[in-house]
This record gives structure tokens, sequence and C-alpha cells, in this order.
């Protein structure tokens, strides 16, 4: 992922107003291994409700605010975007208005993310007991290239979505 700062995360926003894109809180960018990331999100430190994520759309970044439950999952949940299954504290349900003439009559789109988006981080985790049947190096490095590829994909199509309204 590009490298980016806050003022590109909020010219990039595609369902949010410039007000709203100016309200968000924006965490602190200098720490973030960008070379390891396919998509940032965080939770808004003064609207817990909402929740933000960027990602690279024909390599450009696209920001899209979420809306956040506040219910966490009665059971294990798989992310729509890295496909982990993760316990029911760590998955939510996000909701993301639509951008364009969509999102002004209100429409939506929902999915099950990371609660604390930690997809990029999935997709580079050790590999599972299938995964590891295997000591090829070139193999288990071809089943992380292949997760983190459908990261991008699912991500990107999400995002497609949301601003196509």
């Amino acid at each position: 992922m590009i490298p980016l700062t806050e003022n590109l995360i909020r010219s990039s926003f595609v369902n949010a107003s410039k007000g709203d894109a100016k309200r968000a809180a924006i965490p602190s960018l200098d720490a973030v291994r960008w070379d390891e990331m396919e998509c940032f999100g965080w939770q808004d430190s003064r609207r817990p409700q909402l929740h933000y994520v960027v990602l690279e759309v024909d390599d450009q970044p696209v920001s899209i605010m979420l809306r956040g439950s506040d219910k966490t999952a009665a059971r294990k949940m798989m992310c729509a975007w890295c496909e982990d299954i993760v316990d029911g504290l760590h998955a939510a349900s996000f909701v993301a208005p639509l951008g364009g003439p969509g999102g002004r009559r209100g429409n939506t789109v929902g999915t099950w993310l990371c609660a604390d988006f930690r997809c990029s981080r999935n997709v580079r985790r050790a590999p599972t007991a299938f995964e590891s049947q295997t000591e090829d190096e070139h193999l288990l490095a071809f089943h992380r290239e292949q997760r983190i590829q459908k990261l991008r994909e699912r991500s990107e199509s999400f995002a497609r979505t949301v601003m196509a309204g």
C-alpha cells in the first residue's frame, strides 16, 4: 500500500461528506508498515460507532466510512475480506453508506470484518495445519501470496460496490 498522509486519507473518502471527512479522528500514521498493508482501518476515537478503512483501488487510495454494530457475534465468524475465522469478540458487522445518489437515498451495504481491521496481518499469519503439511518454503510462500491477493480482490470489490452507489 502506498504510504498515506492525513490529507490523502481525508481527500479520498467516497461515502462521507466533506464535514464527516474533516471530523474523522485519524490515528498516528508514523509507525505503520505500509509495505505490509492491503487495507488500513481504525475506529474513531471520538465517535466509537464510526470506523474507517483505506485501501487501494486502481492504485489510488479509497477511504470508506463504516458504522459498526454494538453487538458482538455469538459464535465464530469468518471475515469477508481475509476469510480468517475469528472469535465473536473480534468479528463485527459493519455497514457502509453507499457513495453518490444511492448513499443520499440512505442505501447501504454491509459485511462481517475483523473488528480491528487486522486482515493484512491475518493473511501473513503462520500457516494452518493443512498448509504446514509441507516444509516447502516456496509452497508456503505461494499460500501466503494467494491469501494476500484474495484479500485485495475481496476488499476492492467491496470498495467498488460502495463507490458505485
